[in-house]
């Protein structure tokens, strides 16, 4: 299916515009991937342990830079007269070793490499925002153009709230969001419990990232539309949510 979807959008794009895609590792196709670097399309995944791959080159790189942090090696590998890069990076906290393969060029940072991937994970909070809260989980057709109307309704609905909740934050800039909270104290106690054993959260996971919008802000655009509440009203209900930052060891 994902073959097909950018095969399709291959031949409608005129445009110079690049894609990434991050996703599992099942997938897998070294050949095809080379072809679509014509495309402007590349990939990050994680390479299956059974992979057949020759070492070809290591790649330099800045290993003391922050966004380095974890990665061991940068190098080329080449199966079936395929190139593409791999990127080795040991978890800080865990200890464990990640291999992730890209077709990016080697000029991309490896650790923003590893990030992507595991940053990933933001686009599933997506999903759980339109089945938890949109009830989102069935088809309204079979028909391609009902399918795809539903899908920009989805997505539109989406970034609506996603505009809401990040407007709201800033009127209050020395101010976070409850769920904000609640992930940088988790942060917190990770790094606590990584520090007895002598290792640490990568710094990274403490910078800003996009968080599933809460479920309070999707009730209060409902009650608002429902209520006809005006919007100065309805935007200063979401600033009072917002909470005092609280003070991490793993930001220092």
């Amino acid at each position: 299916m994902l073959r097909d979807h950018i095969e399709k959008q291959n031949k409608g794009n005129i445009s110079s515009q690049k894609h990434l895609y991050v996703y599992d590792k099942a997938i897998t196709d070294f050949v095809w991937w080379d072809r679509q670097k014509r495309h402007a399309n590349y990939m990050i995944s994680m390479l299956k342990e059974n992979s057949i791959a020759t070492l070809v080159e290591s790649i330099p790189f800045d290993s003391q830079h922050e966004i380095n942090i974890g990665v061991e090696a940068y190098s080329v590998y080449e199966n079936k007269g395929i190139k593409f890069n791999v990127v080795d990076y040991r978890d800080p906290e865990t200890g464990k070793l990640h291999r992730f393969v890209t077709t990016l060029p080697m000029t991309i940072n490896p650790g923003t490499i590893a990030m992507l991937y595991f940053k990933r994970w933001t686009i599933e909070k997506t999903f759980n925002n339109t089945k938890s809260n949109f009830k989102e989980t069935k088809a309204w057709s079979s028909n391609t153009r009902s399918l795809e109307n539903q899908m920009r309704l989805t997505a539109m609905s989406y970034n609506l709230m996603r505009v809401f909740e990040e407007i709201s934050k800033r009127q209050q800039p020395e101010l976070i969001h409850p769920s904000d909270k609640k992930y940088s104290e988790a942060l917190e106690i990770r790094q606590q419990q990584a520090q007895k054993r002598d290792r640490f959260v990568n710094p990274l996971f403490f910078q800003a990232r996009i968080s599933r919008i809460s479920s309070y802000t999707i009730r209060a655009v409902q009650n608002a539309i429902i209520t006809g509440m005006s919007l100065q009203c309805f935007m200063s209900s979401l600033v009072a949510r917002l909470v005092s930052r609280p003070q991490l060891i793993g930001e220092h």
